[in-house]
């Protein structure tokens, strides 16, 4: 993988694609991950005004002080990064407090984590607004295109993605060249959505490295029937994820109209 050349082409894409928009920089959500860490610094390195927001909710401290190291660490860095805290803490329990509740707790804490994504998303659209900035998503391309691990109009809702076209493991091989913290290098991936120390891995069942394989195998036409044991496993969870969040990797459907009827 040729780290010095992707991270060259990411950067130049960024700017050409905010200098086209005629718009003046970048917001970023950081959480204390390695892909919002990867995608603030190659925003960064364009040298156009990057606003690194942290929007914590019942957040878990090592995840706060994660994001606050690499925070600290591109200001240091980069003298067009500017940083603001925005505690959503408060406002996620007045809308908790608002709306219906739920006995189906597994259902209720799933709606409640997309909720904390979908505040973080108004929050950034917010602070972009003031700074005539673009929202810069962090998802990568296993999140994005694989399984479909994010929530729609949360961490989903952004103006363009930079690293969508990397896998985990290139995510972090770029994240290795650019210098990222290696508290966050080496932390176990996770959303941060339901205020513990649970993993990606423990949602999905298999880790990033895995569901690179399977996606891999799926492009090059595997079923099912091909493996055996955990590798049948694995395939088996990507497939089911692949297909179940196909609604929110596909474009919004438009029920159209025959012409004749109007």
């Amino acid at each position: 993988m040729e780290t010095q050349k992707i991270a060259e082409h990411i950067s130049t894409w960024l700017k050409d694609y905010a200098n086209k928009a005629g718009v003046k920089g970048f917001v970023v959500g950081v959480s204390g991950g390695i892909d919002s860490a990867v995608t603030s610094t190659l925003c960064a390195s364009t040298g156009m005004p990057t606003v690194c927001v942290e929007m914590p909710i019942h957040q878990h401290p090592d995840q706060v002080s994660r994001a606050q190291e690499h925070i600290a660490q591109l200001k240091n860095r980069f003298n067009n990064v500017c940083d603001e805290r925005v505690d959503l803490t408060q406002s996620f329990e007045t809308f908790k407090n608002a709306v219906p509740n739920s006995d189906n707790e597994a259902i209720l804490n799933l709606t409640l984590a997309n909720t904390r994504a979908r505040l973080r998303m108004t929050t950034l659209y917010y602070i972009a607004g003031l700074h005539s900035s673009l929202v810069a998503g962090t998802g990568n391309k296993v999140e994005d295109f694989g399984v479909g691990f994010y929530t729609k109009y949360g961490d989903g809702g952004v103006d363009l993605s930079p690293i969508a076209d990397l896998v985990k493991s290139e995510v972090y091989a770029l994240g290795a060249y650019l210098k990222v913290p290696a508290a966050i290098q080496n932390a176990a991936p996770t959303d941060g959505l339901f205020g513990d120390s649970r993993t990606d891995e423990d949602q999905l069942g298999a880790s990033y490295d895995e569901l690179e394989w399977a996606m891999k195998q799926q492009d090059l036409g595997a079923t099912s029937a091909d493996f055996i044991e955990r590798e049948k496993e694995v395939f088996d969870i990507y497939s089911k994820l692949n297909k179940v969040n196909q609604h929110k990797m596909q474009p919004i459907p438009v029920c159209e109209i025959p012409p004749e009827w109007k």
